[in-house]
């Protein structure tokens, strides 16, 4: 045993003949370390999980996922984790109670599915925009499907919806004003291959709709700062289900920054 070892006690009787960086490298400290400078850190991985089950006679799929710049966040993917229990729990407690309460032979009454996948929006110095993409069955003619939004505070370590980065959904709809009609009607005219007529019903498929009924997606067009905006009506909000979800696209202008909370204002660039 007279390797590095016995040369430590050697090189420390003759501190004045030898500096530290001598003695690291003759101990392999440095060597180490620049081994230890050189590894890359583990990279963040996209995360697919799913948890399926059949028994008397129905079955139950369940599948979440979140890409890997979720998982860069351990905060943020302990936050989705969290959820994805909670809606996995609820899941099992439903399809079982079916199971409970239907006809063996009502194949659709006891099957039952859920899934959901996040996906970046825009990803910013400061900010992580994602749209949560969710689909269920429960029984019937159709399953359902929708949209939801979260950005995750970098520096504050927190997760909001997307209009949570506005004073109030009345205020960003005040600052889209009659371009949020526009858009829809248009959209709505190209679906239905005929002009909308006007509704005095402020809630049917002919109105106008409001912010406060959308999923407020936030955008950037550089990786800088947001200058997009998306507002997405689930189905039967501004059409029938056989029209589809509407998925509105407007840029970041002088009255959508000034509807911006303050705190928020850096995140923000009017766009093109």
């Amino acid at each position: 045993m007279r390797g590095p070892l016995f040369l430590i006690p050697l090189l420390l009787s003759s501190g004045a003949c030898s500096s530290a960086s001598e003695i690291e490298e003759a101990t392999g400290v440095e060597e180490t370390r620049a081994k230890a400078r050189a590894a890359p850190a583990p990279a963040a991985t996209p995360v697919a999980f799913a948890n399926d089950e059949q028994r008397d006679g129905g079955s139950r799929e369940f599948a979440y996922r979140w890409p890997a710049a979720v998982s860069a966040h351990p905060a943020l993917a302990r936050l989705l984790t969290e959820e994805r229990g909670r809606i996995l729990a609820r899941e099992k407690v439903e399809w079982t109670d079916a199971l409970a309460d239907s006809p063996i032979d009502c194949a659709p009454c006891r099957g039952r599915s859920f899934a959901k996948q996040w996906k970046v929006v825009a990803d910013t110095p400061g900010y992580l925009s994602l749209s949560g993409e969710f689909s269920s069955y429960t029984g019937g003619a159709h399953g359902m499907y929708g949209l939801e939004s979260l950005v995750w505070d970098k520096a504050r370590q927190a997760a909001m919806p997307g209009v949570g980065l506005f004073r109030s959904p009345e205020a960003l709809e005040a600052a889209l004003g009659s371009k949020l009609c526009a858009a829809l009607d248009a959209e709505r005219e190209k679906r239905r291959g005929e002009p909308v007529v006007p509704s005095d019903d402020d809630t049917g498929f002919d109105s106008c709709q409001q912010v406060k009924d959308a999923t407020v997606l936030i955008g950037s067009s550089n990786g800088g700062r947001f200058d997009r905006l998306g507002i997405w009506f689930d189905p039967y909000v501004a059409g029938p289900y056989a029209e589809g979800a509407y998925e509105l696209d407007f840029p970041v202008d002088a009255a959508v920054l000034k509807a911006v909370k303050p705190e928020y204002a850096g995140a923000f660039a009017a766009g093109r």
